[in-house]
């Protein structure tokens, strides 16, 4: 079996989309962002959804036009040549070993809300979180589609039903909002930390031949997943504003549960935060798996990875990427470091890989898609200025992939020319 057979509908991946931007995020981004910002936080959530959506449009259309497990790399080599897409894909495929690793580390915070680990205990827990990720992968994304939709259902009603616990304080936050000031500098700032939630609407381009309509319901799925995670981010950031939460102090959501609801803000929250970021782990898992799969195909990589098993899905690409991150993880532990500091340089590389891509996209796709691709651009080009020196790590990757792939490309071209002769 050669081709991926799509078995996922819009629903499906609404929920993939949306547990992927929602990750350990969603009951953490937003008390980093009022510790930032104070009430600025709400503007800037809020002015960070609206950006976003012209870049998810963008993806969407080329995903649905242009379906290819290569994603990214595929919009790009198709517009600007097979050096540009496969530098694109590689510097993709080089930087979610590290950032998938660090974000299981960051679900350990609700972990250790639930139960303490520390030492071998906790890395034997997170070993056990790359076993689970090979299982859900193993018989197709569709099993955990349909499991990330049900979490995806349970985030958003308990924000619901916090929110409806707030009610009545609904006054007490527009008062404080509007007797509060605000400073641009500080929002800008706040954005610029909440950023990180919508990292994830590239990974769902990856998934294009997975979906059993995708020129029909890649938008969609994309635009309810964003919108939604938007509305979420924004909900949560107000229910911290509304019960005063002390930002510092630990899981500021935990202490807002137990405020509004109660009392179990611990066992609530702590198991959707680590259902949340192994959900974030998981597409990304799948995304990249694919990506090494389609690089296998093409000649980039080692044929050893061009197989799918009989439910379609490239299993010898997912056990090199699980394997991947057990070593970095392990490492990290050992060497007693901390992935944290590596979020910035990640967040390096996916402002090159939208770049590109809305790049891409203004050749690729028709004239009407020019001023979605334009306001896109224009916010990729900012967060490259704000991440200032967090852009060396992917700049020095595209000097060091570029060339060689170049190079490749070269020798590959004289030996068909040699074969030939």
């Amino acid at each position: 079996m050669n081709h991926i057979k799509g078995t996922i509908g819009r629903w499906q991946g609404a929920g993939l989309m949306a547990t992927t931007l929602l990750g350990t995020g969603v009951f953490i981004l937003p008390q980093m962002t009022i510790a930032t910002a104070g009430s600025g936080a709400l503007l800037a959530w809020l002015l960070l959804t609206l950006a976003i959506i012209p870049v998810t449009l963008v993806f969407g259309r080329l995903a649905s036009v242009f379906p290819h497990a290569a994603g990214p790399a595929y919009f790009v080599e198709k517009a600007f040549g097979r050096t540009a897409g496969r530098t694109i894909g590689l510097i993709f495929l080089l930087v979610v070993p590290l950032g998938a690793p660090a974000a299981i580390l960051m679900t350990f915070q609700f972990v250790n809300a639930l139960v303490p680990l520390s030492g071998w205990g906790q890395l034997g827990a997170e070993m056990g979180l790359l076993v689970l990720l090979f299982l859900l992968n193993f018989r197709g994304i569709h099993i955990s589609a349909k499991l990330q939709f049900a979490l995806t259902l349970a985030i958003v009603s308990v924000v619901v039903l916090m929110c409806g616990a707030g009610g009545m304080n609904i006054g007490k936050l527009g008062d404080f909002v509007s007797g509060s000031s605000t400073d641009s500098t500080m929002v800008l700032a706040a954005a610029g930390i909440a950023f990180w939630s919508f990292l994830g609407v590239e990974a769902m381009t990856h998934l294009a031949n997975d979906f059993k309509d995708p020129g029909k319901d890649m938008i969609p799925a994309m635009m309810i997943g964003t919108v939604l995670v938007g509305l979420v981010y924004i909900a949560c950031s107000a229910l911290l504003l509304l019960t005063s939460s002390e930002p510092e102090s630990g899981l500021a959501m935990v202490s807002a549960f137990d405020t509004l609801l109660g009392g179990f803000g611990a066992e609530v929250i702590g198991v959707l935060g680590i259902a949340g970021g192994l959900a974030t782990v998981n597409v990304y898992t799948a995304s990249v798996s694919r990506l090494i799969w389609s690089f296998s195909r093409e000649g980039i990589l080692p044929r050893y990875f061009d197989s799918l098993n009989s439910h379609s899905v490239p299993v010898r690409s997912l056990s090199a990427v699980l394997l991947a991150m057990a070593c970095v993880i392990v490492l990290t532990h050992i060497s007693g470091q901390e992935l944290e500091h590596l979020i910035a340089w990640s967040n390096g590389v996916f402002v090159i890989i939208y770049l590109a891509s809305m790049l891409a996209a203004a050749k690729l796709l028709s004239k009407k898609y020019l001023p979605l691709v334009c306001l896109s651009s224009v916010f990729c080009v900012m967060l490259g200025v704000a991440l200032a020196e967090s852009m060396l790590y992917a700049i020095v990757l595209i000097l060091l992939l570029a060339p060689l792939l170049w190079w490749q490309k070269l020798h590959l071209a004289r030996n068909e020319i040699v074969s030939m002769s």
